[in-house]
């Protein structure tokens, strides 16, 4: 999430009753979790195993409850007990929660020839291309960008809080939530069947490419990228921070894993799961996902087992 404009680590610090370690007059340009953090950025970590991880990526400026730790150069520390807190503050601060008042908000920009159906939700700082239909029931929630030609079929969810916990299993709620500051963008020529749901990243964008279309019940996790051209059959689902680059095609039920890539032109068969990356141009099959060939015949020779079985008895015994 970007700030409005750059802010300094001075006002930073008194909004969350830090301790600065470094320049204080250095300026933030916004905040980011991990997978998304880029130089400028504020990041947050409370847990010693990644500490290294955090003072080591393109975050500038690192929220952390610790003083103990090698400060690469160039960085700042801002020191609290709490820096999960420190991170709601700031989200609670610079995009806050606001009810809605009205169906279609004031400040949501539609285009020319835009079809709104009865029910649909349109959030604040929405941005709708033209030419694009939106059917009954659908939701469009807060700072969500769609492009042009855009179809989205009923009961749809666009830009739901990303499934994201804070885990700390030393307290009584083990699992606090991750308020969503990021966005979903939706590029031209793109269609999303009934009741799909496309969440929206956690500090930055879950991105969907031109051209890819959506069968019904497909779920999209927070911060994934997906590329152009895609298609993704019935009940797929996709989770955080994974990339499916362009021409990708999921057949009904497949399920991806997060963080990880499945490369341009890749096909995977229905009912797949897919745990780790996969490369480009090829089809896969089955869990873990593997080239489809092999995996067929694998099932081929599983098919076997019984008979030679009974064979390798009739050898005993003989």
């Amino acid at each position: 999430m970007l700030f409005p404009s750059p802010v300094s680590l001075e006002e930073i610090a008194s909004l969350i009753k830090a301790e600065v370690i470094g320049d204080t007059t250095a300026l933030a340009k916004g905040i980011n979790e991990i997978h998304k953090v880029e130089a400028g950025d504020l990041c947050f970590v409370d847990h010693p195993k990644y500490y290294d991880i955090c003072l080591n990526s393109n975050a500038t400026h690192i929220i952390i409850n610790t003083k103990d730790v090698n400060v690469p150069e160039g960085k700042n520390l801002l020191f609290t007990a709490d820096p999960f807190e420190a991170y709601l503050a700031i989200v609670n601060h610079f995009r806050p929660f606001t009810k809605a008042t009205s169906a279609v908000n004031e400040k949501a920009a539609i285009g020319e020839n835009t079809i709104i159906m009865p029910n649909v939700f349109v959030g604040k700082e929405v941005t709708i291309g033209d030419n694009c239909v939106i059917h009954p029931n659908v939701s469009i929630m807060d700072y969500t960008v769609i492009g042009n030609n855009v179809v989205i079929q009923a009961g749809s969810v666009i830009g739901s809080d990303a499934f994201y916990y804070n885990t700390k299993k030393n307290r009584d709620v083990w699992y606090k939530r991750m308020q969503s500051c990021g966005n979903v963008i939706i590029e031209d020529d793109v269609e999303i069947g009934a009741g799909c749901t496309i969440d929206r990243g956690v500090t930055a964008s879950t991105f969907i490419g031109q051209g890819t279309k959506m069968d019904n019940m497909v779920h999209i996790g927070h911060d994934t990228y997906v590329g152009k051209n895609c298609l993704f059959a019935a009940q797929v689902g996709i989770a955080g921070a994974t990339v499916i680059e362009d021409g990708v095609t999921l057949w009904g039920q497949v399920g991806v894993s997060k963080t990880l890539t499945i490369g341009t032109n890749a096909v995977v068969l229905a009912q797949s799961g897919v745990p780790s990356s996969l490369a480009g141009n090829k089809t896969y099959f089955g869990y873990p996902a593997e080239d489809a060939s092999q995996k067929r015949r694998e099932l081929v020779w599983i098919k076997r087992i019984p008979e030679m079985w009974e064979k390798l008895k009739k050898i005993k015994v003989d």
